[in-house]
């Protein structure tokens, strides 16, 4: 993309200079990957872009779809965010699972048969609806806001914060690993169900995956910082935004997973994007 497009795209997402790095080091290469392999294939490739909340992922794949655009492919972002189950099914969850299944985040609190739809649809002949999330109410936003696209498409960028991880070993759920688990967890039973649940009907989704990229945080002690950062934007626009507090709590849903996605995934991943902590790629 031209200085400009880049100049507009930063303006329109209120980027700081610092994305220009990310820009070069990251999404000119996604880009160039994700076509790569709809060449290879001759036919839509769908790449799984995974990294830590606040790690930047929802910003580099609408990028590298702009990227991707300007270059004559037809090119779609997908979140994982917008396939949250609705708010009533996450609360019959709480009821008959677990209480902490009202929170959403971790697998189990994702609708992915619809995501798994939307892919297909997205690399069929037609058109294909594609829902969205408002976390500001958080529940599915009405159907006349949900977006309409003519497929198939060339690439599919498929981001969230889970994207291809695979479950742990049932041994490692027994320890907490946080006073969440430990206070309201003491018996296991969430973190089991979402380890389930990852090992089940999100390898079924992530099974269309054809790349998977990941964004690799230093650690997890930096994500409620950059979670903080998300909350206050969502504030500056009169969105909400949770405190510190509520912050703490509420990246705690995703420690042990993201532990074990860093720990995990980087053996794996097709291609791994170091950041450091301020979210600067390295690579």
């Amino acid at each position: 993309m031209s200085d400009a497009g880049l100049d507009r795209f930063m303006a329109q997402e209120g980027l700081p200079e610092a994305f220009r790095r990310t820009a070069e080091l990251v999404c000119e290469p996604l880009a160039a990957r994700a076509h790569r392999r709809r060449i290879d294939r001759k036919r839509c490739a769908v790449i799984g872009l995974c990294g830590a909340q606040g790690s930047g992922k929802s910003t580099i794949a609408r990028y590298a779809v702009s990227l991707l655009e300007e270059r004559g492919q037809r090119a779609v972002a997908l979140s994982l965010d917008d396939f949250y189950l609705t708010h009533e099914a996450r609360r019959r969850l709480a009821r008959e699972v677990h209480p902490l299944l009202a929170v959403r985040g971790p697998p189990g609190t994702h609708d992915v048969s619809m995501a798994g739809a939307a892919v297909d649809q997205l690399r069929s002949k037609g058109k294909a609806v594609l829902p969205r999330f408002d976390k500001a109410t958080d529940n599915r936003a009405p159907r006349a806001a949900w977006s309409t696209v003519a497929s198939p498409v060339d690439v599919i960028i498929l981001e969230g914060w889970c994207v291809g991880a695979v479950s742990q070993g049932r041994a490692a759920l027994a320890t907490p690993v946080n006073a969440l688990e430990r206070d309201e967890d003491p018996k296991a039973v969430w973190r089991t169900y979402i380890n389930d649940q990852l090992d089940g009907p999100y390898q079924t989704l992530f099974g269309r995956l054809h790349d998977l990229v990941l964004l690799q945080a230093p650690g997890f002690d930096v994500v409620a910082g950059w979670r903080e950062e998300q909350e206050a934007k969502l504030r500056a626009k009169g969105a909400g935004g949770m405190t510190p507090d509520e912050i703490a709590r509420f990246v705690a849903f995703y420690e042990r997973l993201t532990r074990w996605i860093l720990a995990e995934m980087p053996g794996r991943a097709d291609w791994v994007v170091t950041l450091d902590k301020e979210r600067n790629p390295y690579v």
